[in-house]
């Protein structure tokens, strides 16, 4: 993920661009889309084994991966551990808790005997799965994201820079772990000598379909806050405190990809994709959804709870039953999280930015308000879930691999698929308490 710049007003807009897309080919996307069925949104789509059965594997793995397999199973449950990588950190201690405290357990943050017994009914969800890159990704325009707002500015959309960067997020994971799971270029357990581009597992291929919004490019028809209103124009908080945007030109070359269109890879097993097209009115969004390996059935939520002290935020359903876990990251000595009871005024999805230097202590007023274009590397990902504090309010970011590690301006800041997937589960009716 690029370097954090400074942050923007938020201001969503009625059009945005597709970069390296004429508009013929998004309108031959949109009549593909109305004739698909729904697993055809993503092809990289999970393919789970009934309950009881076990998955037939092409390619087993070459280990067991056993905490790598927890973190996949809390993840798809809605305990999210951050970034998948098999190890236990900060993020996986909070999805631990929170799946502890919605079974009765004893809360220990641990992957303890208990935890493991309630566990075990999704023993035969693998912790990793081989895909193959769809081709269509080669029709992907990707770019670097300079740092210098008024070149942001001058950008269609702040995409992914490099295909990995895309697949790492697809898989709620980072580049390096995908490398780890691929050694020399080929999914682990893949008999030396044997080639890893194409061939189908099973798993989802190649489509003639144009990939997700935001890998690279966003979709002309723009960005829309249903079914919550669409929120006013209102200044937000830097995603991440101390990260001033540069007066120069910064722009550097796009990164070069490990991976490539066609290729059989090993990913983490993101499951619970499955993506309903007729839920979702708005087909940008929908793409969102899918290049984020998030699906359309998610719980409501009444109340929504953030811990500054925890770095967690816990969501719960209409008869206050914990369903949600999610690692955030919250305030900074500058802007601390603003404690207290607030609403929410909307939910802007794919939002584009207004930049004002002007409201940042880290940030020189003398820099000239720049317009920011939408994208999961721009400022605050993909979603902006508007508060009645305001200034303030619930997003993504570009960088998952910081949640819970680095400072905000005083908002509550989520991977970008925690993030989508936060934004369905909430409106306007849903309580946010914000607390010490």
């Amino acid at each position: 993920m690029r370097h954090l710049i400074a942050p923007p007003l938020l201001l969503l807009l009625a059009a945005c661009g597709l970069s390296g897309t004429d508009r013929n080919d998004a309108e031959e996307e949109g009549a593909t889309a109305a004739t698909a069925d729904a697993s055809a949104v993503d092809p990289l789509a999970s393919r789970d084994p009934a309950p009881g059965e076990r998955m037939q594997e092409e390619i087993a793995d070459s280990e067991q991966r056993p905490l790598m397999q927890a973190q996949v199973v809390l993840d798809r449950q809605g305990f999210g551990p951050g970034v998948i990588d098999g190890n236990m950190g900060i993020s996986t201690r909070n999805a631990l808790e929170g799946f502890q405290e919605a079974n009765d357990l004893e809360i220990t943050g641990e992957l303890d005997e208990a935890t493991r017994r309630a566990l075990a009914r999704w023993n035969n969800i693998p912790a990793t799965r081989v895909v193959t890159i769809p081709e269509s990704w080669s029709r992907i325009s990707f770019q670097p994201v300079p740092d210098n707002p008024a070149e942001q500015a001058q950008m269609e959309a702040l995409g992914y820079e490099s295909l990995d960067e895309k697949l790492a997020e697809r898989f709620h994971t980072t580049v390096e772990v995908l490398r780890q799971l691929n050694p020399g270029g080929r999914p682990a357990g893949m008999a030396a000598g044997t080639a890893g581009q194409g061939g189908a597992t099973g798993q989802g291929g190649a489509t003639g379909q144009r990939g997700a919004t935001g890998q690279g490019s966003l979709p002309r028809t723009g960005a829309t806050a249903s079914p919550s209103p669409t929120p006013s124009p209102t200044a937000t908080r830097s995603p991440a405190a101390g990260a001033s945007p540069r007066a120069g030109s910064t722009t550097a070359a796009a990164p070069q990809s490990t991976f490539r269109p066609g290729q059989m890879v090993r990913v983490p097993n993101v499951g619970a994709d499955r993506i309903d097209r007729a839920s979702v009115d708005n087909q940008d969004w929908l793409r969102t959804l899918a290049s984020l390996g998030v699906g359309t059935e998610q719980p409501k939520l009444s109340r929504l709870v953030v811990s500054e002290g925890g770095g967690w935020l816990k969501g719960y359903d209409k008869d206050d039953r914990l369903v949600v876990t999610f690692t955030v990251t919250t305030g900074s000595q500058n802007d601390p999280l603003p404690l207290g009871e607030w609403g929410i005024t909307g939910v802007g999805r794919n939002p584009t930015f207004s930049y004002n230097p002007e409201l940042f202590w880290d940030v020189p007023d003398s820099d000239a308000k720049q317009q920011l274009p939408p994208g999961p590397n721009g400022p605050v990902g993909v979603v902006w879930i508007d508060l009645t504090k305001e200034h303030y309010g619930i997003h993504g970011t570009p960088e998952p691999e910081t949640i819970g590690r680095t400072q905000s301006h005083g908002c509550v800041r989520l991977t970008n698929w925690d993030a989508a997937r936060l934004a369905q589960m909430v409106d306007t009716s849903t309580k946010v308490i914000f607390e010490a």
